[in-house]
């Protein structure tokens, strides 16, 4: 399987539904493609959020309703007109928009001078996170993909849902959420490993997408806290916890 087909198999990868070939393809063309590094990310999260969702009972009335309707409503026509469009595969559109972002910075320099070696700065750090991106996608299919993951589910203070996967083979666990309300600035929410309720280790920032891996070894941690902290997060809780969740043995 070449390069330039792996971005039609990221839903795929995110249901841990490829071989063993494929996944390598993919996790080595997610290293150098952020388009398909950030969809594998934002679809590997909503399996999780899919994979802990609640199903609710049909009313016994539905079968009959629906076998009513079927024999009154009339079927829409089709959709007849068509519009052909031949979209560009992600991996050429990151190629693309690295390649603007570079001539833009060339360009600047010969015409700015100091100005464009600033801009030079900048594009750097963005690919850099862009790295750091597509290396916590990789990390979060893994532990998501585990034999031994487990997850536990629970509801922070303001209505927010918060999920947790862990891999105990791995020493990984992913933080998963959803309906996190806006903190003001100078504010960040901040995660934490508990261990028996005597100690709490920062264990990373939750993100604007709210779906994190987890830093550092999860060695024998008991459960998972979620704190307000000021920007750039604390060594230790300066706030009581918004939720603590026992993690899976």
């Amino acid at each position: 399987m070449s390069d330039e087909h792996v971005h039609v198999l990221t839903g795929a990868y995110a249901l841990n539904a490829v071989g063993d070939e494929e996944r390598e393809t993919i996790e080595r063309h997610v290293q150098d493609c952020m388009a398909c590094a950030e969809e594998v990310r934002e679809l590997t999260a909503t399996a999780a959020r899919l994979g802990t969702a609640v199903a609710a009972a049909a009313p016994p009335s539905m079968k009959p309703q629906v076998i009513t309707w079927i024999k009154t409503v009339r079927q829409l026509p089709p959709d007849v007109e068509a519009v052909s469009v031949v979209p560009r595969p992600a991996s050429a559109r990151a190629r693309y928009a690295r390649r603007l972002v570079l001539a833009a910075c060339v360009a600047a320099a010969t015409a700015f001078g100091g100005t464009a070696a600033w801009q030079f700065q900048d594009a750097q750090r963005a690919e850099q996170r862009a790295q750091q991106a597509r290396q916590e996608t990789t990390d979060m299919a893994r532990v998501l993909a585990a034999s031994d993951a487990r997850t536990v589910s629970g509801s922070l203070k303001g209505g927010a849902r918060a999920t947790v996967i862990v891999s105990r083979g791995q020493n990984t666990a992913v933080f998963l959420a959803s309906g996190l309300p806006d903190l003001a600035d100078g504010k960040t929410y901040q995660l934490w490993f508990d261990n028996d309720g005597r100690t709490m280790k920062p264990a990373g920032l939750i993100g604007d997408d709210g779906a994190v891996v987890m830093e550092g070894d999860i060695g024998k941690a008991t459960g998972v806290g979620v704190t307000v902290e000021p920007a750039g997060g604390s060594p230790q809780p300066t706030t009581t916890p918004l939720a603590l969740m026992t993690l899976p043995a």
